[in-house]
């Protein structure tokens, strides 16, 4: 077997890593460095710059030049240059074709095959058009892996210990991941994930440079993209200067125009506030998704080059109370676990005994029939997120109409209330003999592997007639015998049990609580919901609408507090609450303080 790159496709930058010597191994490129920047840029005769030549090209040509394009992949987002049109993923293979000619100099030797590592809150169209991009860039993508579980690969010998939880922050320039991790033996277990696919480093760049303008009364969406662009950079710049200094003076020059900010790490955060609340929602959910509390935890460990800021830094120490936070080398951590897997995938005498197991970050389901609204379906989940693959669960269902002929077993992605509002993956239709409503039933099984494979078997209870749909989204690279092959094995699996405005908020409220918990809360949730709903349709009693959502406003308080329960003791909206607890000491009152003041070092 020859050997297999393993690529980490960033926001940001991009960087390639091989199994060599007993180790996970970085690639220079071409300037001898290992960062790639993700950019691409045109010529007007169809010369392609990828990297550091197509990031200075930002600025000159911005009309030519396209970045952050990672966070639209598997989207119908497109991009103009030339008269032609480029898909995220077409400008994302551009990227993944200079890694691999870069890695063949190096090695001396031609690359086929990569792993290549994604956001774990990718959905499933994103993961596809992730591997379409390694087929257009001339390489065979058997496996992607999820970006944190690529990060524990690397982190696994940090510690002299073997068994440990930790938790792993990875935080990039366009996107944030957090997961719960646990080690023991050999073993790497992947607890649970959440994340922001539109969260990352970027977003605080874009904080700064409309301070900027908003300093020099200008608005950031007027002025020109060459401009934007400019200002852009040196926010970048200066966000980068915090790293080393207290304070730093932002300048920007373009034409006639010049202009200066001083900015601090105090300053980012009275600016930022909103996104380092955005923050706490993906670690508070993976806490309570993994049923663990802080407590739990032996230590942090922070990757992604944003993780360098000092203002992220010390607002993870505030949130996460006194764990120690563990830096080591955010920019490298996925690269070198890609690279790790890479070497498993190879079956490398040294590490082909080292065992990852990884999850399903989102849940799948059906939909149902909603009697409170009979042309929105319930999404009906079959499959809860976080469930370690790979994995097989069962569901019953009944006709919801008098005499219908058959039976549409919708397939969704998704933590969204209403089926529509998730992703459709496809579709099972089965006859059903003719009777009253509820009277037939059938039993689907949804399989779901590593690969992205979904077998959905659907069953006729009483006449015992059977239909299967395979679904290999994200997976059309694979061979129909690889595929054939890998039903067989997951078939031998044992199967697990299975109008009014403050209506609408009520509901908007119930939905985001739906899709932030799971099990029997969340389908207590739905339940509620459906009920409130069917109550609205059928009942003219204003006085018996106004109890019942009374009730139920209450329930949704309830489960609100229960999701705040996670063991960490925060509330970031209500930054005064953090100096008035009254159990905290003098020393943590006036490391809040720190926090809140920018006063960043001890």
């Amino acid at each position: 077997m020859g050997k297999i790159l393993g690529i980490d496709l960033g926001t940001t930058n991009s960087l390639a890593a091989v199994w060599q010597e007993g180790e996970s191994c970085l690639i220079p490129n071409s300037f001898g460095e290992y960062l790639t920047p993700s950019v691409v840029s045109f010529e007007a005769d169809d010369t392609v710059y990828v990297g550091k030549t197509a990031k200075e090209r930002l600025v000159s040509h911005p009309a030519q030049s396209f970045s952050v394009f990672k966070r639209f992949m598997g989207t119908d987002q497109r991009y103009e240059v030339n008269g032609k049109q480029y898909r995220p993923e077409e400008l994302s293979a551009f990227v993944l074709r200079r890694l691999k000619e870069d890695a063949e100099r190096y090695l001396g030797e031609l690359i086929e095959e990569a792993v290549i590592s994604v956001p774990a809150y990718f959905n499933d169209k994103a993961r596809k058009a992730t591997k379409d991009a390694g087929k257009l860039a001339g390489l065979k993508v058997e496996r992607i892996i999820n970006e944190p579980s690529a990060a524990a690969l690397a982190c696994r010998g940090l510690d002299e210990e073997n068994d440990e939880t930790f938790l792993v922050f990875d935080f990039g320039g366009g996107t944030l991941d957090v997961s719960l991790v646990d080690c023991f033996d050999n073993i790497i277990e992947i607890i649970a994930v959440s994340g922001d696919n539109h969260l990352g480093g970027s977003d605080f760049d874009k904080e700064i440079a409309v301070q900027f303008c908003r300093e020099h009364e200008l608005e950031f969406e007027h002025i020109s993209s060459q401009r934007q662009r400019i200002i852009l950079e040196s926010a970048s710049r200066a966000k980068c200067g915090l790293s080393e200094e207290k304070e730093v003076v932002m300048k920007v020059t373009d034409g006639e125009f010049e202009g200066q900010m001083e900015m601090s790490n105090k300053k980012l955060i009275e600016i930022s506030m909103p996104l380092f609340e955005r923050i706490s929602v993906p670690v508070k959910r993976v806490l309570h998704d993994g049923k663990k509390n802080m407590l739990d935890i032996s230590k942090v460990i922070l990757v992604g080059g944003s993780c360098k800021m000092p203002s992220v830094q010390q607002y993870l120490r505030h949130m996460l109370g006194e764990y120690s936070l563990t830096v080591m080398n955010p920019d490298h951590m996925v690269a070198l676990g890609v690279g790790t897997y890479a070497g498993i995938k190879e079956r490398r005498e040294d590490i082909k005994d080292l065992l990852l197991t990884d999850i399903c970050p989102f849940s799948l389901g059906t939909g149902i029939f909603n009697a409170g609204n009979a042309k929105r379906t319930l999404m009906s989940t079959i499959i809860e997120r976080n469930s370690v693959l790979p994995c097989s669960h069962r569901a019953h269902f009944q006709t919801a109409s008098d005499y219908q002929k058959y039976v549409v077993i919708d397939v969704y992605q998704g933590e969204e209330y209403y089926a529509d509002n998730n992703i459709h993956l496809g579709e099972v239709k089965v006859g059903v003999p003719l009777a009253p409503k509820g009277k037939e039933t059938v039993t689907v099984d949804y399989t779901y592997d590593i690969n992205g494979i979904l077998i959905v078997d659907v069953e006729v209870d009483s006449t015992g007639e059977k239909k299967r749909q395979v679904i290999t989204t994200g997976t059309d690279n694979m061979s129909s015998e690889e595929i054939k092959k890998r039903v067989e094995q997951l078939e031998k699996m044992k199967l697990s049990p299975a109008d009014q405005e403050e209506n609408q908020m009520l509901f908007a409220w119930g939905e985001r609580l739906y899709a932030q918990t799971t099990g029997a809360l969340k389908n207590e949730i739905g339940e509620r919901l459906n009920f409130f709903q069917q109550l609205l349709h059928v009942e003219q009693n204003p006085y018996k609408v106004k109890k019942w959502k009374s009730g139920i406003e209450e329930f949704l308080r309830k489960a609100e507090n229960y999701l705040d329960d996670s063991g960490i003791d925060w509330n970031p909206a209500d930054i005064d609450s953090w100096y008035e607890e009254g159990d905290q000491d003098d020393e943590r009152q006036e490391e809040d303080r720190r926090w809140y003041d920018g006063h960043l070092t001890h």
